[in-house]
């Protein structure tokens, strides 16, 4: 058995980068056992204790999850709370590849209580952008954003059903995003949002409300986030 491939990396970094591949591909997908240590070794033509040392890897980066006795499975997608992500970056880090459905995109009347929280005036117009998140074909979040219409009107017209939002802004209107303020609760879905995120009507999904605000300290948008929770952990990371 060859604990190295011909160029010097290390096996457990190919069985890691095999795993990362398929679940990219979504030949495996959140929930699927991953082969097993002995089935690692087997294929990949290393010890076991290389193959335990690929899993392990990979169980610290948060990409799969061991249950002890039961094997190892693809984790779901994870909401870290220590670090503001856009969805494209959070899916990407987990591996996965991003689609989204733009359901909405417009500009919207006044409304003061989210115009209060960015800071503006009751009377001032809003950009409303509704996306449906999916993996594969399954939807998993139901995410609304609101900016304001003065400075991102244009925002209607890009295409962010393929583009990152969080990109867009930083690249092409010079917004530096810093940080994010969060409500997080549970609430029940009715009628079109329960049937858009394949859940039976009145079943609990995890809300996220945020404010994120600019280096400079200014709210540019505010999200309203709806996650089916039973395809989402937290990840919160406390210091002392």
């Amino acid at each position: 058995m060859s604990n190295y491939r011909h160029n010097g990396t290390p096996a457990y970094k190919r069985i890691q980068h095999t795993i990362r591949e398929q679940i990219e591909s979504a030949k495996l997908k959140p929930g699927d056992l991953v082969a097993s240590e002995r089935e690692l070794a087997r294929i990949h033509s290393v010890s076991l204790m290389t193959a335990r040392q690929a899993l392990v890897g990979l169980e610290r980066e948060g990409v799969v999850e061991r249950r002890r006795g039961a094997g190892t499975f693809v984790s779901g997608p994870k909401i870290h709370f220590n670090k503001l992500m856009s969805y494209t970056e959070l899916m990407s880090s987990r591996g996965l590849s991003p689609r989204t459905r733009v359901l909405i995109a417009k500009i919207i009347d006044p409304e003061p209580e989210i115009g209060a929280r960015l800071g503006l005036l009751p009377t001032a117009t809003l950009v409303k952008i509704e996306r449906l998140r999916l993996t594969g074909e399954e939807p998993f979040a139901l995410e609304t954003v609101y900016l304001p219409s003065d400075e991102f009107s244009e925002l209607v017209n890009v295409p962010l059903g393929r583009v990152s939002l969080f990109a867009t802004l930083e690249h092409d209107y010079g917004v530096e995003l810093a940080y994010a303020d969060e409500e997080v609760d549970a609430t029940a879905v009715e009628g079109k949002i329960a049937d858009l995120l394949h859940v039976t009507h009145g079943q609990a999904v995890l809300r996220i409300r945020q404010v994120i605000y600019s280096t400079k300290g200014r709210a540019v948008a505010y999200v309203v986030g709806l996650y089916r929770s039973e395809h989402h952990k937290l990840f919160i990371r406390r210091f002392r």
